[in-house]
């Protein structure tokens, strides 16, 4: 009885362990600028062939989540100067230098926009020739050819993408998986997890949180029930059922895509012009849980009626 008490004191130590190093390696405030601004990065990913994670853990590091000096007065997430083909305005700052110039953007995006084409200098044309998902080898080919002066600023790059996962937004399905938010400790902190954060250790250590059309969802495992699997995820019963567009008495069976918000009206903006082509199978609401749009919008984005019966080899549209 001793042995196994033993036992379970330890594994309970353990994860308690796991829980809090995990939390001090990441912080909350990086994770909510994540999620504002992952598709922003996936965008430019898109148009210019930069990997998101590059592009995040850039803005993330330059602009200190979005709450740097520069980022706040000048919108600038990069911490780009204003070089010697800027001629628009600029904020002063002592930087390398008292007084250094650096450009100021109307809003993030274009802050994002002139990043994007801030690499498409000459200096950085090498980096082109690297595969789309090699973010180690962008953070260290930045470092080499001047983007920044720190000595360690390639694996400053690196800890970030790995610590919070940001390589899953260079994909290019657009289904990402994404790791869970952990709180963020104060500095120093010995807190012991409580019950309720074992509980979610174990709970999304067998559901994975995925992402889907700036949405999130998680797939239903054998054994799970609503009220336990809206407990774990904060979402209520209700809501869970509304989001997924099931009805009053649904029963969770597994492999049943699970939507934590409110799904779209269509899908990812990568998707259009490309359509949908129907597999033998497939339902309509089959097909709207994996775009993550609502099913009554994918009706609608192709003129059809509920009494519609999709047919393997049909094309539909998502976006």
């Amino acid at each position: 009885m001793k042995r196994i008490l033993l036992l379970f004191l330890l594994f309970n130590f353990q994860l308690s362990t796991i829980n809090y190093l995990f939390a001090q390696r990441t912080n909350s405030v990086y994770w909510d600028y994540i999620q504002t601004y992952n598709s922003m990065a996936q965008d430019q990913m898109q148009r210019h062939r930069i990997p998101a994670s590059i592009t995040l853990a850039q803005a993330l590091l330059e602009s200190a989540a979005g709450k740097s000096d520069l980022a706040v007065r000048a919108n600038n997430h990069f911490g780009i100067k204003v070089g010697m083909n800027w001629t628009g305005p600029y904020v002063v700052k002592s930087d390398d230098h008292p007084n250094d110039k650096f450009r100021k953007y109307k809003s993030v995006a274009e802050s994002y926009e002139d990043h994007s084409q801030f690499l498409m200098q000459p200096r950085y044309k090498s980096l082109f020739q690297l595969s789309i998902s090699d973010y180690k080898g962008w953070a260290r080919g930045l470092k080499q050819c001047g983007y920044a002066t720190s000595p360690t600023y390639a694996q400053q790059l690196i800890t970030i993408i790995e610590n919070y996962g940001l390589h899953q937004y260079d994909a290019t399905n657009k289904k990402f998986v994404h790791t869970m938010q952990q709180p963020v400790q104060a500095s120093g902190a010995t807190a012991t997890p409580t019950a309720r954060e074992l509980a979610e250790q174990v709970f999304y250590a067998t559901h994975p949180v995925y992402a889907c059309n700036r949405n999130y969802y998680i797939v239903v495992q054998p054994g799970d029930n609503l009220p336990t699997l809206s407990m774990m995820t904060n979402v209520s019963k209700r809501r869970l059922r509304q989001y997924n567009e099931r009805a009053k008495g649904y029963v969770p069976q597994p492999g049943d895509i699970l939507y934590l918000q409110k799904k779209r009206t269509r899908a990812d903006k990568s998707f259009k012009g490309v359509p949908h082509i129907v597999q033998a199978g497939e339902s309509m609401y089959d097909i709207a849980q994996h775009y993550g749009i609502r099913l009554k919008s994918l009706y609608k984005l192709n003129e059809l009626t509920p009494e519609y019966v999709p047919q393997a080899g049909h094309m539909l549209r998502i976006y």
